[in-house]
C-alpha cells in the first residue's frame, strides 16, 4: 500500500472510530436511549439519568461532536434529539451484538428482569392482529411527555408511577399488552407485576416504540391514543 493509501485508510478509520469513542460510555448510551423516546432538555435528561446538569451537558456535547445528536434552541433553553433513525439503529445493533456475544449481558438481564419468558412477550405481528380485533388493550407505561412525542397507535397512556391509582381505567376482563422504552426498560416488567397482583392478564411487548415505527407499524403523537386504521 502506498503512503498516500495508508494515510487515507488511517484517516477514514479515525473518523469511524469517532462513533465508537462517543459510545464508549454507559452514560452516553443511556442518554441516547432516552433521546430515542423524543426530544428532551438538558435538565430533564439529567434528572432521568440521575446525573448533574454539568455532567449531562458534557456527555451531550461528546455525542453532538460525533453528530449523533442534534439541538434546537427555544429562548435560553436547548433541546436535544437523535440525529436520525440510523443512530437508533446503531444503538440497537450494539445492544444486539453485546447480548449475543457477552454472557454478562444475559446475567444482568436475568438479575434485573428475571427470566424473560415469565413476562410472556408478545411480538409485533401478534399484537397488531389482536389489537385490531379488540382482543387486547395496549398500555404505554412511559412518562406522558414521551407518550405524546410518539406512541403505538391505539395505546392507552398510564405512566408506571400512576398505574396503581388508575387501574379502574383498564377493563378487568381484558388482556393487557404493556410496553415502555424498549427491551431493556424496567417499567414494563414492574407494571406487569403490579397488574398481575391485581388479577389482570398482562404480557409485555417484546420491544419498544422505535422498533415498532421502523417496522412500518402505526405510531401516533399527542395525548390521544390515535387509530389503528
Amino acid at each position: 500500500m502506498t503512503t498516500t493509501g495508508r494515510s487515507t485508510k488511517t484517516a477514514l478509520n479515525e473518523q469511524f472510530a469517532r462513533i465508537g469513542k462517543a459510545l464508549a460510555s454507559p452514560r452516553r448510551t443511556e442518554l441516547l436511549d432516552l433521546l430515542a423516546q423524543g426530544e428532551h432538555g438538558v435538565e430533564a435528561l439529567a434528572a432521568e439519568a440521575d446525573m448533574s446538569v454539568t455532567l449531562t451537558s458534557a456527555h451531550l456535547q461528546a455525542l453532538r461532536q460525533a453528530r449523533l445528536v442534534e439541538t434546537r434552541r427555544d429562548g435560553p433553553r436547548i433541546f436535544y434529539r437523535l440525529a436520525g433513525d440510523d443512530v437508533f439503529e446503531l444503538l440497537a445493533a450494539v445492544r444486539a451484538v453485546a447480548h449475543a456475544r457477552l454472557a454478562e449481558v444475559e446475567q444482568v438481564v436475568r438479575a434485573y428482569f428475571g427470566a424473560p419468558d415469565e413476562l410472556e412477550p408478545i411480538g409485533r405481528d401478534e399484537l397488531v392482529a389482536r389489537a385490531r380485533g379488540g382482543e387486547v388493550v395496549v398500555l404505554d407505561l412511559r412518562p406522558r411527555d414521551e407518550y405524546a412525542a410518539g406512541h403505538i397507535a391505539g395505546a392507552v397512556s398510564i405512566p408506571l408511577e400512576a398505574l396503581e391509582e388508575h387501574l379502574a381505567l383498564l377493563p378487568p376482563e381484558a388482556e393487557i399488552a404493556a410496553y415502555c422504552r424498549g427491551p431493556y426498560c424496567v417499567m414494563a416488567p414492574r407494571g406487569i407485576a403490579l397488574l398481575r397482583r391485581h388479577g389482570y392478564r398482562a404480557r409485555r411487548l417484546a420491544d419498544g416504540v422505535n422498533e415498532w415505527r421502523l417496522a412500518g407499524l402505526p405510531v401516533a403523537t399527542g395525548s390521544e391514543p390515535g387509530s389503528w386504521s
